[in-house]
C-alpha cells in the first residue's frame, strides 16, 4: 500500500490536524513556498528518503506520495534548480525536507536524485496552502542579543558542527541558548542537532515561511525580521547563528549578517581548506575571530591557515580540542566559567 509522507518543510503547517484538499492548479498561479503534493517516481537510489516532520528519516517507494513545497536551489557541491524548471509535471526532491523543483545541474559524485510527477496543489476553500500562511509573526522590536555566527566558505564546511558544539558549550556554562539557522535550503537535522545539543530553543527561515533562502533579497529580510523579533522577544542569553552557505553564494548570507549587525560578538568562519579562508577574506573582506572546520583536520592544515590569515584555528571535531573551544568562547564572550557561575535558576 503506498503511503503519504509529510516534508519537514510542513513541520510549520497544521496538515496532521486540519483537512484539506488536493488538485491541480495553472502553472500561472504557481509560486515559491506553495505546499503541493508529488508522486514518487523512477528507480530508488540512496535519496528516496524523505526527512519528515520529526525529522525521521523515512524511505519512499514509487507511488508514494509526498507533501513538500517549491522552491529554489543553487548548491556548489550537489545540485542546482528551481520550482520554475519544471517541465510537464516531472520534479525532483531537490533536499530531502521536500523542497521541489527541478535540477538543472547536480554533481556527479552524487546518486540519481528522487524523481516525482506533480499532483496538485494543496487546497482549503478552493485557496492554495503555502508556507508563509504559517511563518511566525512578531511585534517589531530591535534584537539585544550576542549572537556567535557561523559562516562557511561553501556548504558542507563544518557550520553545523561548529555550531552544536557551541550550543554544548555555553548550555553547560549555565547560560540559555537558542539556536538558528538563517539561510540555506530546507532541512531540520541540522538545527535538531543545535537542541541535542543543549540549545533551549531553535528556529529557520522555514519558521519564516521559507522554503530555501535563494529568494530576492527583499523579500529574504521582509521574512527574517518577523523571525528575529520573536527570539527578541524569547529569555535566552546567546543565540548561536548558522548562515548556510557562504556570504558570497546566492542564500542571501551577507544580508543575514547585515540584519545581525553589531549582535555578532563572534564570527567563526567554517573552511573546507586554508586557501578558501583566503578567498572569503579578499571576496568579502570578512575577518572572522576563529577558522574551524576541515581547514584545521591537521596540524599542516592550522599552519598553513596560520601563515597564510594569521587567524587562530580549532579541530572542533577532536574530542581533546573542545576545552580549547570552550576557553575560547569564555575569553571572546568575556563570560564567566562553569567553575565561576551559577547554574542558571529555572
Amino acid at each position: 500500500m503506498n503511503k503519504r509522507v509529510l516534508g519537514s518543510l510542513a513541520r510549520i503547517a497544521d496538515f496532521d490536524t486540519r483537512p484539506f484538499e488536493m488538485q491541480a492548479i495553472p502553472r500561472s498561479d504557481w509560486q515559491t513556498g506553495d505546499f503541493v503534493r508529488g508522486i514518487v517516481t523512477g528507480e530508488p537510489t540512496r535519496l528516496y528518503h524523505i526527512e519528515c516532520t520529526t525529522g525521521e528519516m523515512i524511505a519512499v517507494d514509487p507511488g508514494d506520495e509526498v507533501i513538500g513545497a517549491f522552491g529554489h536551489r543553487a548548491a556548489t557541491l550537489e545540485g542546482v534548480g528551481s520550482w520554475m524548471e519544471i517541465d510537464g509535471g516531472e520534479m525532483n526532491a531537490m533536499t530531502s525536507a521536500g523542497l521541489f523543483g527541478r535540477f538543472t545541474s547536480v554533481s556527479r559524485l552524487l546518486p540519481r536524485p528522487m524523481n516525482l510527477q506533480y499532483a496538485g496543489h494543496v487546497l482549503r476553500s478552493g485557496r492554495k496552502v503555502c508556507m508563509r500562511d504559517f511563518a511566525l509573526s512578531a511585534v517589531p522590536r530591535e534584537l539585544d542579543l550576542p549572537v556567535i555566527l557561523m559562516v562557511g566558505t561553501s556548504m558542507s564546511a563544518g557550520k553545523t558542527m561548529t555550531g552544536k558544539f557551541a550550543c554544548q558549550i555555553l548550555s553547560g556554562l549555565g547560560y540559555r541558548v537558542i539556536g538558528t539557522k538563517l539561510t540555506g535550503a530546507g532541512r531540520y537535522r541540522d538545527i535538531l542537532s543545535f537542541r541535542d545539543h543543549g540549545a533551549a530553543e531553535i528556529y529557520d527561515f522555514v519558521d519564516a515561511g521559507l522554503p530555501s533562502t535563494v529568494v530576492p533579497e527583499d523579500e529574504f529580510r521582509t521574512a527574517i525580521r518577523p523571525l528575529l523579533g520573536h527570539i527578541a522577544s524569547r529569555d535566552a542569553d546567546f543565540m548561536v547563528v548558522e548562515a548556510g552557505a557562504s556570504p558570497l553564494e546566492p542564500y542571501n548570507g551577507a544580508a543575514a549578517i547585515d540584519e545581525l549587525g553589531a549582535n555578532v560578538r563572534c564570527c567563526i568562519l567554517c573552511a573546507t581548506d586554508p586557501y578558501a579562508v583566503v578567498g572569503v577574506q579578499k571576496a568579502y573582506g570578512l575577518r572572522p575571530d576563529l577558522v574551524a572546520g576541515p581547514a584545521t583536520n591537521t596540524s599542516a592544515a592550522l599552519d598553513l591557515v596560520e601563515k597564510l590569515t594569521g587567524l587562530p584555528g580549532i579541530n572542533i571535531i577532536d574530542p581533546d580540542e573542545l576545552p580549547v573551544f570552550r576557553e575560547f568562547l569564555v575569553h571572546i564572550l568575556q563570560i564567566e566559567d562553569a567553575a565561576t557561575r551559577a547554574p542558571r535558576s529555572a
